[in-house]
């Protein structure tokens, strides 16, 4: 049986791909303080705003409990059924608040981390009928924690408790002089918000506990550097993971190939589908370099920047083609081509230095070797033709 791992060597912070396995192992974060206060506190909130339409309600069945005809009290049968016809009338009154506790409690349950079924949960586990793991679930420090939540809530709710029967002492003495129906109206309207009141304590204790459980949780799902290790490498073997891998390098390349555009002296283009933007630097470069290139939206895109950088723009859908097919980012192009990128790259240039008064240059037409001219699919049209 493998040794489990010690905490302390766990000091990583859990990845998602961890978290994500242990909610499917019925692992989420829960705080049942929490779920204690909103029950509570719903189930008396719901109390002491529907207390006017109970409490005459409630009253008229225990009232009538009370009236029945003289010869009623010699048939036992008789006053069987009357009992039950009481009791069958409490119950249906709080089948509401029934209904309440329930939404309330599963309100407070999936508050932190939503709802989750996990039949991994439920299933028995060797461990939950180990003598030694309940010995440590018994005395461990979980154990110690609960106790001091469980006495901070006894002693807050008895403080609070005792502060209000101290201050609405009168009218719990009052009650004993009303008349029977005003007096459990009364009294269930002192109850109600002494206990709304008193439930106050719970709100604390859970403002407590949701952070602690929350760091809790956490460290219980702390891997060590190992772990992360063999998870990244399972993670990358799946098919899904590499091709979501490739297509962030794809993107990462493009962004930084998009970058390059600015330092382009010239762009050429096919003028819709295809785009090739041209680095020349006489002092350190023997040929013309290709900085970036794409087609569709990525040649749309270097036209775009280029427009705005003020970089000059040539036509030639057939160089464009030639450059796109047979030359790589940051490639020099090939020596077939030297003639023809020479050609667009001296007609740029003479266009920067070209005066008002003289004459301006005249647009190449760069002639382009029949082996390197291509279709947009990048067949050769030379193999084509033959």
């Amino acid at each position: 049986m493998a040794e489990e791992t010690p905490q302390e060597d766990k000091t990583e912070e859990p990845t998602p791909r961890r978290l994500e396995k242990a909610r499917e192992d019925g692992q989420v974060l829960r705080s049942q303080e929490l779920t204690i206060a909103v029950v509570t506190m719903g189930l008396i909130s719901t109390l002491y705003f529907a207390g006017n339409i109970m409490g005459p309600q409630y009253s008229g069945i225990v009232a009538s409990g009370f009236i029945f005809e003289r010869h009623q009290a010699f048939e036992p049968n008789q006053m069987i059924v009357s009992l039950v016809e009481q009791i069958y009338a409490s119950g249906m009154l709080l089948i509401p608040i029934l209904l309440a506790t329930v939404v309330f409690a599963v309100l407070g349950a999936i508050s932190l981390d939503g709802f989750v079924f996990s039949w991994k949960a439920v299933a028995p586990k060797a461990s939950k009928i180990n003598p030694l793991s309940g010995l440590a679930r018994i005395f461990g420090l979980r154990a110690l924690v609960e106790l001091f939540k469980s006495l901070m809530k006894f002693a807050l709710v008895a403080t609070i408790g005792g502060l209000y029967i101290y201050f609405n002492y009168d009218d719990v003495m009052d009650l004993a002089r009303s008349h029977l129906g005003p007096a459990i109206e009364g009294g269930l309207s002192i109850v109600i918000l002494g206990a709304l009141i008193s439930s106050a304590a719970l709100i604390i204790i859970a403002a407590i506990d949701v952070p602690y459980q929350r760091f809790d949780f956490f460290k219980k799902l702390r891997m060590t550097k190992q772990e992360i290790k063999d998870e990244m490498k399972e993670m990358e073997g799946q098919p899904e993971v590499r091709q979501r891998i490739k297509q962030k390098q794809r993107e990462l390349a493009e962004r930084r190939m998009l970058e390059e555009v600015p330092k382009a002296d010239v762009v050429i283009t096919n003028p819709e589908h295809f785009s090739v933007a041209l680095k020349y630097d006489q002092e350190s470069e023997d040929a013309p370099r290709v900085v970036a290139k794409g087609k569709g939206f990525i040649a749309a895109k270097i036209r775009e920047i280029a427009s705005s950088e003020q970089i000059h723009i040539f036509e030639s859908p057939v160089l464009a083609r030639a450059i796109y097919f047979t030359t790589e980012i940051n490639a020099r192009i090939p020596a077939a081509l030297y003639m023809a990128v020479a050609q667009v790259i001296a007609y740029v240039y003479s266009l920067k230095q070209f005066r008002p008064e003289f004459e301006r240059p005249k647009k190449p037409k760069p002639n382009v070797p029949k082996d390197l001219r291509f279709d947009e699919n990048g067949h050769s049209l030379t193999l084509e033709s033959m």
